[in-house]
């Protein structure tokens, strides 16, 4: 009887054990049980997030850029353009055996129609985008973070797939579209999420620096990996590769997936955002949004004309050299980002002040592109506008995650979504306003416009200066008496509770109530609820 026990007890930690994984000689039933205690940590279930959503901006910046080398050539490789023949002319030769041989020389084949489809295709992404952001960001707001990061990363997987294989004009711009769809979901509720993990200011600050460095790298290495595969292995693999990347990831997401994290606040009531009309209403953020649409019109202007504008100033330059001429300003963006954080650390309320500097920054160093002659000295300005838009991003991306948290209500879906407008704005219709400003009036005018739009926006930044002067919405959150929020010191009518002066707020418009009256409503509460500023009193007429 007891050797049956044994026997019993032996099948059952058989059962209970998996397979021996390899190399590390592990049980992987108990890998899973370490990574398990592993992930409930909070310190690391950040670090997994802040990986995630990197390499979901990553992958979305390299989609966006990794066509600009292969889809002109590939359009061409398969005649989607009717063509024409000009400037050829007939060169006659006589041969020694005394026949004439007559050639067609000199001219060029002139591609009809080229320069408006491949427009078409380029923005075909960020426009499709900045219609579905208002509608992503509602749904995020709703639902959550994690379940639209898995559907926007699902999307641009079976997009990008589509976009490998596809052989016809149609097809491409369909999958092309279809990679917009899912970027208005990953990108901004990969920014929502970062926001809503990371709730201390500097901790958040440098989150958002991380992923916005993996947005710069995404966008300066996707040239060169699509040149170098397609030259290798033709067009589906730089694609095919990406598109699993976007599959692996949309899996990652789960280990994080955390379904009571949001959506019910103490008093088990749902927690409803912001509407985003009522964001965009607000001037801060609205000031916010147009610098990050200032910010990055530069690199929108410039990306599309910069390589014609070298192969007529600088035509002794060589193709690979033109290709990757973006490649160096990423260590000054890197640099920008880091500098950034450590200055937001040390000046807290200086926001603005670093935002505008950049801003600037980025405008001078445009008026003296036109005027370098040497891809070195091109260089040079190339790398401060790269580290000027690391100013401006990494400064007011946080700045709006604490708009919402004192202003508002702190779901950021809405607030990430008009950020990922801006953004889509910029490079939608940046390359169809630079080709044109280009064609009539010239590259130096198209450089002399970004200066004078930058610096002419610098001093509007001026009105941030009082943001960190609002404190978050609750209880025990003194607010200081700058615009709608203000403190009662010994103000006659209003007594102190447990010795500590009670704190009112002014002008509830930019509290994220559904109804402005509706406190006259509201319950009266013992312990002061997350919606209220400690001492608040509903059925006070003073009120």
């Amino acid at each position: 009887m007891g050797s049956y026990f044994k026997k019993v007890e032996r099948e059952r930690d058989a059962d209970s054990m998996g397979f021996n994984v390899p190399v590390i000689n592990r049980d992987s039933e108990l890998l899973k049980q370490e990574a398990k205690k592993w992930l409930e940590q909070q310190d690391n279930q950040k670090k997994c997030v802040l990986v995630i959503v990197s390499i979901a901006l990553l992958l979305d910046n390299m989609l966006y850029m990794v066509i600009v080398p292969i889809i002109p050539k590939y359009l061409r490789d398969i005649h989607n353009y009717a063509v024409t023949f000009e400037g050829y002319h007939n060169e006659t030769q006589r041969l020694a055996n005394g026949t004439y041989l007559v050639r067609e020389v000199g001219g060029r084949i002139e591609y009809l129609d080229e320069e408006l489809e491949l427009g078409w295709l380029f923005a075909s992404k960020a426009l499709l985008q900045i219609f579905v952001n208002p509608f992503s960001g509602y749904i995020i707001d709703r639902v959550g973070y994690e379940i639209p990061m898995i559907l926007g990363l699902c999307t641009m997987f079976f997009s990008t797939a589509i976009f490998a294989l596809g052989k016809s004009y149609g097809v491409l711009l369909f999958a092309r579209s279809l990679q917009g769809f899912g970027s208005a979901f990953a990108d901004t509720s990969g920014l929502a999420m970062i926001a809503d993990r990371f709730t201390e200011e500097n901790e958040r600050s440098a989150a958002l620096g991380i992923a916005l460095a993996f947005i710069s790298f995404g966008c300066l290495v996707a040239p060169p990996f699509g040149s170098v595969l397609y030259s290798l292995a033709g067009k589906p693999v730089p694609f095919l590769i990406l598109s699993f990347v976007c599959l692996a990831d949309a899996i990652a997401v789960f280990m994080v997936i955390n379904p009571h994290r949001r959506g019910t606040d103490s008093h088990g009531e749902k927690v409803q955002g912001t509407p985003m009309w009522r964001l965009f209403m607000d001037p801060f953020i609205a000031c916010c949004s147009g610098a990050l649409i200032m910010a990055n019109v530069s690199l929108a202007f410039l990306e599309p004309t910069i390589t014609t504008w070298m192969a007529e100033v600088m035509p002794e330059t060589p193709g690979w050299l033109v290709g990757v001429i973006w490649l160096p300003p990423f260590f000054p963006h890197v640099l920008g980002v880091y500098v950034t954080v450590k200055l937001l650390k040390s000046f807290p309320g200086y926001t603005w002040a670093i935002a505008m500097i950049g801003l600037a920054m980025e405008g001078i160093a445009c008026f003296a592109i036109p005027y370098t002659d040497s891809v070195m000295q091109l260089v040079i300005p190339l790398s401060f506008v790269c580290f000027g838009i690391a100013l401006i991003d990494t400064s007011l991306l946080p700045m709006l995650g604490h708009l919402v948290d004192t202003r508002h209500v702190s779901v950021y879906g809405s607030v990430y979504a008009i950020a990922d407008i801006s953004y889509s704005l910029a490079y939608a219709f940046g390359p169809i306003i630079a080709g044109w400003i280009v064609t009539n009036w010239g590259f130096t005018a198209l450089n002399i416009i970004i200066f004078i739009t930058n610096v002419g926006y610098a001093p509007v930044l001026f009105l941030l200066r009082k943001v960190h002067s609002y404190d978050a919405l609750s209880g025990n959150a003194p607010a200081t008496q700058n615009g709608e929020m203000t403190q009662l010191n010994n103000t006659p009518g209003y007594s102190q509770v447990g010795g500590k002066t009670e704190t009112t707020v002014f002008n509830d418009s930019y509290q994220g109530w559904d109804d402005q009256q509706s406190y006259q409503n509201q319950p009266n509460h013992a312990v002061p609820q997350t919606e209220y500023p400690a001492g608040f009193d509903p059925l006070n007429p003073q009120w």
